[in-house]
């Protein structure tokens, strides 16, 4: 899905560090973007990063 995302769209990525649990859903990811790092979600152009247990995948908010 990513391989042909224009990166120049997303001025800003946020990577967020630690383990979260792959199961999440959308709501569960916005809950901890805004309770634990107090940003907003609704900024366009935004993207979200969040790293399971295997470094082998990724889920994004964008």
């Amino acid at each position: 899905m990513l391989k042909n995302t224009d990166f120049n769209y997303f001025p800003a990525v946020y990577v967020v560090c630690g383990y979260t649990d792959m199961r999440y859903g959308i709501d569960s990811l916005a809950a901890i973007i805004e309770r634990k790092y107090k940003v907003n979600l609704f900024v366009p152009n935004t993207s979200f990063l969040f790293c399971g247990r295997q470094s082998t995948k990724i889920k994004g908010l964008l």
